[in-house]
C-alpha cells in the first residue's frame, strides 16, 4: 500500500483581535459606507462564519468490522464472508448486514463509504486519526493523550469560534475513552487546557441520569450566580497582571466557562432526559448507545455545534474472539435501534437538513477471519485490527443519500476506487460547521499550524 503524502498548501490567514491598522483602514473605507463591524465580520468569512449546522459524531470505539456490516463479500471464499448475509434496503441497488433490519429501511437517508483507509491499526493512534481528521501523528505524540496531540473538533470550535453564551461548542459523551491511559483526540491538546471540550462521564441510560455540573444549586437564581461573579471579579483583579501565567489564564477560561454554562438553561436542560416522553426514549432503546444518541439530538438542539457519542466504552468493537456471536448478539441490535431512531427523530423535528450525521470507527477488521496480525493469539472466529479498509456513514446537512461512495477489493481488503482519509473526514466536519479546514491554528508555543490537510468528501453533497 502507498502511504499518503500531505502537501502543504498556504495556511489561512487566522482571524485576530482589532489592531490599530484594523481602526485606520477601517476609517479609510467609512466613506465608502463600510464600518469597522463589518470590515472584521468579512474577514471573519476565511476562518468560516458561524452557521445553523450541527454534526453528531457516532463513534464506534474499538473498530466495527466493515466485512460485517456495510460492506458484506458474499462471493468471497468462506473464510472472508463469515456467516452474515447482505439485506436489499430501501436504495436500489445497495445492500447492508441481515442484522440491521431498521437501517436498512432507512438506506435512502444516508451514504455509505466503503473506501476509508489509513496505515496505522493500533486503537490509540488511529482513534486520534479519526476524532481529530489528521493522516499522522503530531511531532511528539504517542499512544498516550498529551499535549502534543492535534485537537479535536469541539476544542477547534472553541479556539477558531470562541462563544460566550453559555453553549458549549462540543460535547463529548458518554465516557472517557482510556486504557489505563487517556485516549488521543479527546481534547484541546497542542492549543491548551483552557479550549478543552465539554467531557460527560456518566451513562445517559442510569435511573437518575443529571449532569449536575450545568444544573444550578437549589435555592441559586441567575441573580444570585451573576452577584457571585462580580464579586469574584472585585477580589480577582487587583492581583492580576499583564504577564500572569498561562495556567491562570486557562483558570479563568474554565471560570468564565462554568459561569456561563450555569446561566443557559438551554443546556442545562437538555440534559434532562426524563422529560422525554416514555414512547421516545423506548424508540432510542433504554441502553447506553439509545439514551447517548437521544441526549446528542437534545443538545444539538439546544445549539450545541458538534457532539461524539461514543458507541460503549474502551475497544466496544474490539471483536478479536467470538466476531459474530458479539455483533448479532451483542453490538449490532442496540446500534441498529438507536441510529434508526436518531435519523427518525431528527428528520421528524426538522434537524436532518442541519445536522450531519457520521457513523465511524477507527478502523475496519481482518479481511480473513482468524487472521492474525498483531494479537497474541490465533482466534479462529475472530477479525483482528485492521486500517486498510474500513466504512463511514454519512446522513443530513445535504448529504446525498441511498448511494454508495467508493470501493472496497473482493475481499475489503484495500480501496479499489479514490481512497479517503481521516484527514478528507476531518475537512468534511469543518466545512459542515462552518469552518475553512486550511485554517491556521496556534499552537502553546505560538507556532502556527494549517489546521487538517484532507479534502471535503464532495460526493457526498453531488452524488456524482
Amino acid at each position: 500500500m502507498t502511504a499518503r503524502l500531505n502537501v502543504s498548501r498556504p495556511a489561512a490567514r487566522q482571524t485576530l483581535p482589532a489592531s490599530r491598522r484594523q481602526f485606520l483602514e477601517a476609517g479609510g473605507l467609512s466613506c465608502l459606507g463600510l464600518a469597522l463591524p463589518e470590515l472584521l465580520a468579512r474577514r471573519a468569512d476565511a476562518a468560516g462564519r458561524p452557521n445553523d449546522r450541527s454534526v453528531i459524531l457516532v463513534f464506534l470505539t474499538g473498530a466495527p468490522s466493515h466485512l460485517d456490516m456495510f460492506d458484506l463479500k458474499p462471493q468471497a471464499p468462506a473464510e472472508v464472508r463469515g456467516s452474515f448475509n447482505p439485506i436489499a434496503t430501501s436504495a436500489p441497488g445497495v445492500e447492508i448486514c441481515e442484522h440491521l433490519p431498521l437501517l436498512a429501511t432507512r438506506a435512502h437517508q444516508y451514504a455509505i463509504v466503503r473506501s476509508m483507509t489509513h496505515d496505522l491499526p493500533g486503537h490509540e493512534q488511529a482513534t486520534h486519526f479519526v476524532l481529530t481528521g489528521i493522516d499522522r501523528l503530531p511531532l511528539g505524540a504517542t499512544h498516550m493523550a498529551s499535549r502534543n496531540d492535534w485537537p479535536c473538533y469541539a476544542s477547534t470550535l472553541n479556539y477558531l469560534r470562541p462563544r460566550n453564551d453559555g453553549i458549549p461548542n462540543g460535547v463529548l459523551l458518554p465516557t472517557y475513552l482510556h486504557n489505563g491511559y487517556g485516549f488521543s483526540g479527546q481534547d484541546a491538546g497542542l492549543l491548551g487546557g483552557r479550549f478543552d471540550p465539554l467531557h460527560v462521564k456518566q451513562d445517559p441510560n442510569a435511573e437518575k441520569f443529571r449532569f449536575d455540573s450545568l444544573n444550578l444549586p437549589d435555592g441559586v437564581g441567575p441573580g444570585t450566580l451573576q452577584n457571585r461573579q462580580t464579586l469574584l471579579a472585585s477580589l480577582d483583579n487587583p492581583g492580576r497582571t499583564a504577564e500572569r501565567s498561562q495556567l491562570l489564564a486557562e483558570f479563568d477560561s474554565y471560570q468564565q466557562q462554568a459561569f456561563s454554562m450555569l446561566s443557559a438553561s438551554a443546556v442545562g436542560r437538555a440534559f434532562h432526559l426524563d422529560e422525554e416522553s416514555p414512547e421516545v426514549r423506548d424508540r432510542y432503546g433504554r441502553h447506553l448507545f439509545g439514551q447517548s444518541l437521544l441526549l446528542s439530538r437534545r443538545l444539538v438542539e439546544a445549539g450545541v455545534p458538534i457532539v461524539q457519542a461514543n458507541m460503549g466504552t474502551m475497544n466496544n468493537w474490539d471483536t478479536h474472539n467470538s466476531n459474530f456471536t458479539q455483533l448479532k448478539d451483542r453490538l449490532l441490535p442496540p446500534f441498529d435501534r438507536g441510529v434508526s431512531a436518531l435519523l427518525d427523530d431528527l428528520s421528524e423535528r426538522g434537524l436532518l437538513e442541519k445536522t450531519l450525521v457520521v457513523l465511524v470507527g477507527e478502523f475496519g477488521r481482518t479481511p480473513k477471519l482468524g487472521g492474525n496480525v498483531g494479537t497474541p493469539s490465533y482466534v479462529p472466529d475472530g477479525r483482528d485490527h485492521w486500517s486498510g479498509a474500513f466504512f463511514a456513514v454519512f446522513a443530513g446537512a445535504g448529504v446525498q443519500g441511498g448511494q454508495v461512495i467508493g470501493s472496497s477489493d473482493a475481499i475489503a481488503a484495500y480501496p479499489a476506487t479514490r481512497p479517503y482519509h481521516p484527514s478528507d473526514l476531518g475537512a468534511t466536519i469543518y466545512q459542515t460547521l462552518g469552518i475553512d479546514p486550511e485554517s491556521e491554528v496556534r499552537d502553546r508555543l505560538n507556532r502556527p499550524l494549517r489546521l487538517n490537510a484532507g479534502r471535503v468528501m464532495e460526493p457526498l453533497f453531488t452524488g456524482a
